[in-house]
């Protein structure tokens, strides 16, 4: 469909009355970083309420884990409504073979992180800001360019960002500017998008208890990340599926659509 015949058609109303989660049954959502934490907790909760999922992942073989978890959170019998696709994200050839697998997309989640590159501004070299540029804002244009082109009139665009774009710290420059860039780029894409009807949000989250969390330094035990959790106004780190779920929420809710939404039990504000 022409962007010019889309502009002409009102975007599509949920055939359900109440735009829930429950509304995505029947549709499909690719997933790119759905391997682990929040993107694999996306794909269960999906399953749940009866969607396609597609998961695309760097590494096969916990991507493969991550597909079986997925399929078990959904109806027997289902098996080829997850697919699972090894891959970068940022990557063209990837990403074509995702939505060629997956035949329709409804729904497109960027989970997957970008490169770190943590430290003073000073002390960082052209490679490190340049490989952080790349990985972020680079993949996160990648999938963007890719869904603009497949995802049908009331389809949806997800993208990521965290709360420290909203409460900097000294030495994450490169990585907050990424992520702003992001925040940035959905407004953009919300309405450059939007006479084809296509919607674009993002989720901006806090401290979420994932293993990429608890790769960190001092971070390996539920005691640590308790105390650490201390801190924030809720009084704890938020869930997988507790992050997850906001982004449901933006797929499911067809006049939502330039919004970032803040996950972070409160972190924000204090």
């Amino acid at each position: 469909m022409s962007t010019d015949a889309a502009a002409a058609t009102p975007a599509p109303v949920p055939a359900t009355a109440v735009p829930l989660p429950e509304s995505l049954a029947g549709t499909t959502v690719l997933i790119a970083g759905g391997s682990s934490g929040i993107g694999l907790a996306a794909g269960t909760l999906l399953r749940r309420v009866g969607a396609r999922v597609v998961l695309i992942g760097r590494d096969p073989d916990r991507l493969a884990s991550a597909a079986e978890r997925v399929r078990e959170a959904g109806p027997a019998g289902e098996d080829d409504a997850v697919l699972g696709v090894a891959g970068d994200a940022g990557d063209e050839r990837t990403l074509t073979d995702a939505f060629d697998a997956a035949g329709r997309v409804d729904h497109v989640y960027v989970t997957a992180g970008g490169h770190a590159a943590p430290g003073p501004l000073g002390e960082l070299s052209d490679e490190g800001i340049r490989g952080a540029v790349a990985g972020g804002v680079g993949r996160t244009f990648a999938v963007a360019r890719a869904a603009a082109k497949r995802l049908p009139a009331g389809g949806s665009l997800t993208l990521s960002s965290g709360v420290l774009v909203a409460r900097p710290v000294p030495g994450l420059s490169v990585t907050l500017a990424t992520g702003g860039a992001g925040e940035a780029l959905t407004r953009a894409l919300a309405v450059e998008l939007a006479p084809a009807r296509q919607r674009v949000n993002a989720v901006r989250y806090g401290a979420i208890d994932t293993p990429l969390m608890r790769s960190l330094p001092g971070l390996q035990t539920d005691e640590a990340v308790a105390a650490a959790g201390a801190s924030v106004p809720l009084g704890r780190y938020g869930t997988p599926e507790e992050a997850a779920a906001a982004a449901l929420l933006l797929m499911a809710n067809p006049y939502i659509t330039g919004q970032i939404i803040t996950v972070d039990g409160g972190h924000v504000l204090s």
